[in-house]
């Protein structure tokens, strides 16, 4: 009787330890998937919330065949899963959305910011230059969800140019109103974590900048896309509140190939931008 006595206490022991386990976790559930480290995103091709991949984003435009050199309405209904207005976002480095817009070639590149309407509704207007074929990236934050970036291409009407060929700089010192940029990026891998720092002088003296100004509340911006405009990276600096002359960043390149790396800084009021184009090994 005690030998049965003891057996049943061992096995409710045991039952009560087993109930106090850990849950088991199924998909990405209290996982923040929305952004690596360092400040990039990249949408879906980095990862996103569950919620946040439901988000669907239409984009229209005014007229619906865009002329080379005309003003043209770009609207974005952001909705969810159901097909409901998303009304609620928040603001990241000072606005509520960000929309890079980029030809095919990428030899034109425009960083600009849509005006909330209310019920999900973004718009903006803008004036591609040439005819082509274009792509806006659309980068925001639904309330209470990850970044989202969802893309879209247009066709400008028009004889487009010969496209540019995109090709890897032989050196990564460039010249962009009056500013001496100097790219050092160590060995670029793809699927390994990159730096990026830029190196920032007055063209004409060479005397570093160190007075450089926050541009949307940080000290740059990087946009980093692969030469078929597949991959998308918005890279914020891992020193938002630096000044210059240096501006460091962190990324991962999600596959091997040519990228283009657009930087953009402010100085003495005014934003410039900073091309270069990089080869990633795999």
């Amino acid at each position: 009787m005690k030998k049965a006595t003891a057996a049943l206490l061992l096995a409710a022991a045991l039952l009560s330890a087993c109930s106090k386990a850990a849950p088991a976790q199924s998909g990405h559930e209290g996982m923040d998937m929305s952004s690596s480290d360092h400040g990039a995103h990249a949408g879906h091709e980095i990862g996103e919330t569950a919620k946040a991949a439901a988000v669907k984003a239409a984009f229209s435009f005014k007229p619906e065949r865009p002329q080379a050199g005309k003003d043209t309405n770009v609207s974005i209904q952001i909705s969810d899963s159901a097909g409901n207005p998303v009304d609620k976002f928040d603001v990241s480095h000072e606005q509520q959305m960000h929309l890079i817009v980029v030809s095919k070639d990428l030899s034109y590149f425009e960083h600009i910011h849509p005006a909330y309407q209310g019920k999900g509704v973004f718009d903006v207007t803008a004036k591609l230059p040439v005819a082509g074929e274009y792509k806006l990236f659309a980068d925001f934050v639904p309330s209470g969800q990850g970044s989202v970036t969802r893309s879209q291409w247009v066709t400008v009407q028009g004889n487009a140019p010969k496209p540019q060929p995109i090709q890897p700089d032989a050196s990564l010192t460039k010249t962009a109103d009056g500013k001496e940029v100097t790219l050092a990026t160590g060995k670029l891998e793809a699927g390994k974590e990159a730096s990026l720092t830029f190196t920032i002088k007055d063209a004409a003296t060479k005397q570093p900048i160190t007075n450089l100004q926050p541009y949307l509340g940080a000290v740059g911006h990087v946009v980093i896309l692969s030469d078929d405009a597949e991959q998308y990276l918005h890279v914020h600096p891992m020193e938002e509140k630096a000044s210059g002359p240096d501006a460091k960043f962190m990324t991962t390149f999600p596959k091997s190939g040519v990228y283009k790396v657009w930087g953009q800084f402010q100085h003495e009021g005014k934003v410039f931008t900073v091309p270069f184009v990089v080869k990633v090994s795999s």
